[in-house]
């Protein structure tokens, strides 16, 4: 591992961050690609009418917070539009605007509302416990939860009973899953999955099936970019620092290592201020728990929109073949999409 030797460069291993109930929640928000996400800016595929529908049926979801914005509000004559159901999950596959729905409606909804990733709630009932995330959480009109993981049944039936107790008091729950670009043979929707595992709430969702091609047209072919060998690596960062940009250069082994050390909750707070992040010896894991780490710290980068410089193998072939067909195969696909992503310069909306 090269020592930095700017003081402009950082070692994210050296950070130990900590961070509060309220820090977490507030970060419950859309990512910065969907800060101004609206239904208005949906563009639906004409030649698929369920993109439509949706938009559509989420309006309709989002009535009554809109009769609240009008002139006489709930008492004004022109009643909002009925709700059936207290919660809505959107069905579909990879880049059909799933997330940019999601953000919509969370714009529109009224707060208290929390928008995040099914690991980032996991990450706040592990860091908080269970009771307490339920209590920072009470009270909230609108709870949005992007990419439901539906592989890791302990996490399921855990969210389902969380999901359970805040829509008994009142919060309505709009959920996404993410089915990944030519994972042939896996399941195109995932509504019925969805539905089974959830049982106990699954009378109180609307599923909106949203079909569609992947508007990115993603070349998922590609690899994620590396460099030749460490030294130039460091080189890289160093002359990103020089140039007055903030870096983090570290050694692959050594950031799995720290990840280990911090709760996953906390992995935004590690990369807070870094603008490119550095990392020399990329090699292919063999250790899932490891993995699964890489996964959520890859997802805090990717919402963070900070590229990644690596030498070594390319990001995107870190995982080994029993992992990639293992039961964990769906959130590896997605973190390689996003490794390719950060390591190429091209930082897409999410699906």
């Amino acid at each position: 591992m090269t020592t930095p030797t700017s003081h402009a460069l950082v070692r994210l291993v050296e950070r130990s961050p900590s961070i509060s109930g309220a820090e977490i929640a507030s970060e419950l928000i859309p990512p910065p690609q969907f800060e101004h996400a609206s239904f208005e800016s949906y563009r639906p595929d004409p030649d698929f009418p369920s993109q439509q529908a949706a938009l559509d049926r989420l309006n309709a979801f989002a009535g009554a917070w809109r009769a609240a914005q009008r002139p006489g509000g709930f008492f004004s004559r022109k009643r909002p539009a009925r709700i059936e159901l207290p919660g809505v999950y959107l069905d579909g596959g990879f880049g059909v605007g799933k997330t940019h729905l999601l953000a919509a409606l969370w714009h529109v909804a009224h707060g208290p509302k929390y928008f995040g990733t099914f690991i980032e709630y996991t990450a706040l009932v592990g860091a908080l416990g269970y009771a307490n995330a339920v209590q920072l959480l009470s009270g909230a009109r609108l709870v949005c939860i992007d990419e439901f993981e539906l592989d890791d049944p302990g996490d399921t039936m855990l969210m389902t009973r969380f999901l359970g107790e805040l829509m008994a008091g009142g919060t309505r729950v709009a959920a996404t899953s993410n089915t990944p670009p030519n994972a042939l043979g896996e399941g195109r929707f995932a509504a019925a999955d969805f539905l089974r595992e959830i049982h106990a709430l699954s009378s109180n969702f609307e599923t909106l099936r949203i079909d569609g091609l992947d508007y990115r047209r993603r070349d998922t072919e590609g690899h994620a970019e590396a460099l030749p060998d460490g030294a130039l690596v460091a080189h890289t960062a160093e002359a990103l620092a020089t140039r007055g940009h903030r870096v983090s250069l570290d050694g692959f082994d050594e950031l799995i290592a720290h990840l280990a050390t911090v709760h996953p909750s906390k992995y935004i707070k590690l990369i807070d201020g870094v603008e490119f992040i550095a990392l020399e010896g990329v090699h292919e894991l063999s250790n899932q728990n490891a993995a699964l780490r890489l996964v959520a710290f890859i997802d805090r980068v990717y919402d963070a929109e900070v590229p990644v410089i690596a030498s070594g193998i390319p990001l995107d072939r870190v995982f080994d073949d029993e992992m990639m067909a293992g039961g964990y195969r769906k959130k590896y696909l997605r973190a390689m999409s996003r490794m390719i992503a950060l390591t190429t310069g091209e930082l897409p909306p999410h699906e």
